[in-house]
């Protein structure tokens, strides 16, 4: 049996805050007793870590990122090997990645090519949602099969048509089929078809620039198509977990549903709390780095998404980290923005970002905890094995020094992208010691683990219906 103890820290959890040991045993929680107390003093291990003065939290759970997506013609640049390190780095030890169903292929297919993809690669462990693409008879039925091996929730796009879209009547049947089988809907709300005829106008005045992609993708669409989302979903009578929230409109939508009585769920993204249009304006093309749908919106959207976190209106901040280098992905939008690749690098900033929310006031510690850990644990079901420091639970738990101050930049983040999103920003907290089953991934600011340690996690269904 091997045993781990950590010693002298605050531990902090969705709903307490204790100055506490913990004791790890084969890669789970035995046991949890105040510091300095004769229990917590009696503990034996081979490994004793250090954490006076320190947080010692659950490790972060993702549960929004695109590892190796093929998009716009090109891959997302983090493999599954480097983005689990990065997200390790940035104190996340489970991800759910989502697997692709393409148009005319079956769901099985789409998941098997992500599991060839995930295993034996992940420093982290790593669970499955499923991109529904293409509604039909055989499609529902593998939705019922896909929920009872562990992968429980499906997504489906508003938006890119021609790629992931999906219209309202085939919504509806995976919402109808969702509601019997258990399963969460996670839905990109955007009216794609509208922004489409947008962008079109746009480029035929010449509008080219990255800028103008945060012009056409109009939070009204997103608004509308979050309400539509919300109808369809309460005639299906089926659960919805709207994803990467940006606009104020939206929010608007989903605490009306809520305060309806409607099992309506909302995710937001740090891009959307800490980034702006500003960024997309950048000059000389700069402005393609921010390039990610939901867009970057203006800067008065963020205070009711900040306000939305407090209230519970939104429950939980995953990153949607989906990164493409600059230089040569990026790129392939001179001339077009529609042609930009969508997505932003971020696995490894998110627990940091949070953090600095503490600091500057916007949400408390528990809160941080709860929406980064507990809650998006609980939205797919993996609570109590991951996302809280319990008996029981993995050991999955970070050290954490908040009153380390650290600069964002691309020359010493571990993501295999280009450019940071957050290039200069300097932020009060840092990841020091991460352990992933109660082995240490990262060690005092070294990397110490290896592809193949993270395990595929299947899942329960979503822990706030039961």
């Amino acid at each position: 049996m091997s045993r781990t103890v950590i010693r002298g820290g605050l531990v902090i959890t969705a709903s307490d805050e204790i100055h506490a040991d913990v004791l790890i045993e084969d890669g789970r929680i035995a046991a949890l007793a105040a510091s300095g107390t004769p229990a917590a003093e009696a503990w034996t291990a081979e490994r004793v870590v250090d954490a006076t003065g320190k947080y010692v939290i659950p490790g972060g759970v993702d549960a929004h990122t695109h590892m190796e997506l093929p998009f716009g013609g090109t891959f997302a640049s983090d493999t599954f090997e480097t983005g689990t390190r990065a997200a390790a780095w940035g104190g996340t030890t489970t991800i759910v990645d989502f697997a692709v169903q393409s148009v005319g292929h079956t769901l099985r297919e789409g998941l098997d090519a992500w599991h060839a993809k995930a295993e034996g690669n992940c420093a982290i462990d790593y669970g499955f949602h499923m991109i529904v693409s293409d509604v039909d008879d055989e499609t529902l039925k593998e939705m019922d099969l896909l929920v009872e091996e562990g992968v429980t929730s499906f997504k489906q796009f508003m938006a890119y048509p021609g790629v992931f879209y999906s219209d309202d009547g085939q919504i509806l049947r995976a919402m109808q089929r969702s509601a019997e089988n258990g399963g969460l809907i996670m839905m990109h709300a955007e009216n794609g078809i509208a922004i489409d005829v947008l962008v079109e106008q746009a480029l035929a005045r010449g509008e080219t620039d990255p800028r103008y992609h945060g012009e056409v993708r109009k939070a009204l669409l997103e608004a509308e198509a979050t309400h539509r989302a919300i109808r369809l979903a309460q005639v299906a009578g089926a659960p919805l977990y709207v994803v990467h929230v940006s606009a104020r409109e939206a929010v608007a939508e989903l605490i009306r549903a809520r305060d309806d009585g409607l099992n309506v769920f909302g995710e937001t993204c740090p891009q959307y709390l800490f980034l702006s249009t500003d960024n997309l304006a950048e000059p000389d093309f700069e402005g393609a780095k921010y390039v990610c749908s939901t867009p970057l919106r203006p800067r008065e959207h963020q205070a009711a998404l900040w306000k939305g976190l407090r209230t519970n209106d939104l429950q939980v901040v995953s990153t949607d980290h989906c990164p493409f280098c600059f230089t040569g992905q990026k790129e392939l939008g001179r001339g077009d923005f529609s042609k930009i690749p969508n997505g932003l690098p971020g696995v490894e900033n998110r627990m940091d970002l949070l953090h600095q929310a503490v600091v500057d006031g916007h949400i408390s510690r528990r809160r941080w905890i709860e929406i980064a850990c507990a809650t998006p644990a609980r939205m797919f079901g993996l609570y109590p094995k991951k996302g809280t420091i319990a008996p029981g639970a993995d050991a999955d738990i970070v050290i954490y020094d908040p009153h380390a101050e650290q600069v964002i930049s691309a020359e010493t983040h571990h993501m295999n992208v280009d450019y940071s999103a957050y290039e200069g920003r300097r932020v009060t907290g840092r990841v020091e010691t991460v352990l992933s089953r109660g082995e240490p991934v990262i060690t005092e600011r070294e990397y110490t683990g290896h592809a193949g340690h993270g395990v595929y996690t299947p899942r329960s269904t979503c822990q706030y219906l039961n």
